[in-house]
């Protein structure tokens, strides 16, 4: 197996993980959640502490995905989110919004009271890093204002450098984030749930009851979960409505032994968001488009370069990424997988603010599953037609066709893998069509197609991972061709280099 990330996140590096067994032959329970992130094991524990017999599958382990990569931020305000979301959908659902967003922080506050997560209150903030951001960050300020949120303006906040101006919502929450998923996965199944780690779901039935396969096993259930954040099954179309975008962060051991205060994140792009852990500070951004050519190193040390240039950085700890799919109109997609299905669900489109929203997704899907109206479903819909979002909708899907003809008439990087150097990758042809070749840091070559087993777009290199990334709908895959991220659930096809 190759290298599949370009370091692990502060959160699951230095946090020990319970051991769940892979799912081998036949079992049955009455809902099946797939995916063992914040957003199905919120689901899964708070159905079965209401006498749901619940099973989670998860294709890694608990937390690994982007639970476990993030910037520890559970926060309902998320960057300029109200102003965008009043923008598209109109003040009231702004309001709907802030209350969904405040009842996701409360039900973390709520169950983290019960999990050693390292559980604090802290103020978040939305800020201008240039003098031109200023008025974005009063529009969300009054946006927010209207929303019900309990917002303040500050003209500085807790930074070492220059703002022009911040909103701030105080009595946030910071935590760690992978022993608090990991504290809902011990409370699941000290209640009786069971959970299923290493078990890739490869299928479930089109009608209930439901068979869920993996490759060892499978379960038959009355209702399914589809929580794998990117939803793994074509059938809803909603590769179509998503954009998956990547994001890095670096914690870095500051001299002072002081991290700023505030949840902090700027209002432009690029954007610089702030977190902490203890004595290290988190600092994030340098996002792009999944798949995005160019993507080397220099993700990394961009961040590390800011970090040095305005705090008195004493070494960088830790360096990670996450992988986030947004909506075309903004709004997390919650609610039946179809529609009028009652027994097949999905919860996605958190938008980089999944601790918060992807825990009120889990409460909304408790609701729905168990057969209770939620007061969030309506707003969440994933069948919502939003006029608005239209062009967003069609320029989105015109990158893909562009990106699914395109990199198919490029040439190939090199005449043979004799020429690919250590530690990067360059794309070949052959007698099959076009392959990808990887020389690891110990001169061994990984070779694979570059055919994504989704839909069929050719993926690219991404060098600050040392993953095949597709651009089309956001699978990946390491250097071998196993599944890191979905929509594909079939590893890349092996080639000779």
């Amino acid at each position: 197996m190759g290298t599949t990330t370009a370091e692990q996140s502060l959160w699951l590096r230095d946090t020990a993980a319970d051991n769940h067994p892979a799912l081998v032959g036949a079992e049955r329970a009455d809902v099946v959640v797939v995916g063992a992130g914040i957003a199905g094991l919120t689901t899964a524990l708070l159905l079965r502490r209401r006498g749901v017999d619940v099973t989670v599958v998860e294709a890694a382990t608990v937390g690994s995905g982007v639970s476990g990569n993030n910037t520890a931020k559970v926060t309902a305000l998320q960057s300029t989110m109200y102003s965008s979301i009043e923008s598209k959908h109109g003040k009231p659902a702004a309001a709907a919004y802030a209350a969904a967003a405040g009842d996701g922080v409360a039900l973390v506050a709520q169950l983290a009271a019960e999990i050693d997560c390292d559980f604090q209150l802290a103020p978040a903030a939305t800020y201008a890093f240039a003098q031109g951001e200023r008025r974005t960050v009063e529009a969300e300020f009054e946006a927010a204002q209207r929303a019900g949120l309990q917002v303040q303006w500050e003209e500085r906040i807790d930074l070492p450098f220059e703002t022009f101006g911040a909103v701030r919502l105080p009595d946030q929450v910071l935590l760690h984030p992978a022993k608090y998923v990991r504290g809902l996965a011990a409370a699941l199944t000290a209640a009786g749930g069971v959970i299923h780690e290493h078990s890739r779901v490869r299928s479930v039935s089109v009608t209930a009851p439901y068979t869920v396969r993996t490759a060892e096993g499978e379960i038959t259930a009355d209702q399914v979960v589809i929580a794998t954040h990117y939803p793994l099954l074509d059938r809803g179309l909603f590769f179509a409505r998503l954009e998956a975008e990547r994001s890095y962060c670096v914690a870095a051991r500051l001299a002072s032994g002081a991290p700023p205060r505030d949840l902090a994140i700027s209002a432009g792009s690029p954007s610089w968001s702030f977190s902490r852990h203890g004595d290290l500070m988190v600092l994030g951004g340098r996002s792009h488009p999944s798949g995005e050519r160019g993507v080397d190193r220099t993700r990394y040390t961009d961040l590390e370069d800011f970090a040095r240039r305005h705090f008195d950085v004493a070494e960088i700890t830790h360096r990670w990424s996450a992988q986030d799919p947004k909506a075309y109109d903004l709004l997390p997609m919650v609610g039946s997988y179809l529609p009028g299905a009652s027994s097949l669900w999905v919860a996605t489109g958190f938008n980089k603010w999944g601790l918060a929203m992807g825990s009120a997704a889990g409460a909304v899907l408790a609701d729905r599953v168990s057969g209770a109206a939620s007061p969030h479903q309506d707003l969440f819909t994933p069948h919502r037609v939003t006029l608005r979002g239209a062009p967003t909708l069609v320029k989105q899907n015109a990158k893909v066709a562009a990106d699914l003809v395109g990199d198919r008439l490029h040439s190939a990087e090199a005449g043979s893998a004799d020429e690919v150097p250590v530690d990067e990758a360059r794309v070949l042809s052959d007698a099959q069509g076009k392959k990808g070749v990887y020389r690891d840091r110990a001169g061994a070559l990984h070779a694979v197609s570059l055919r994504c087993t989704h839909l069929g777009c050719l993926v690219r290199f991404n060098g600050a991972e040392r993953s095949w990334d597709c651009p089309c709908h956001a699978s990946r895959f390491d250097v071998d061709g196993a599944v890191l991220e979905s929509p594909a659930v079939d590893p890349l096809a092996p080639r000779e280099p």
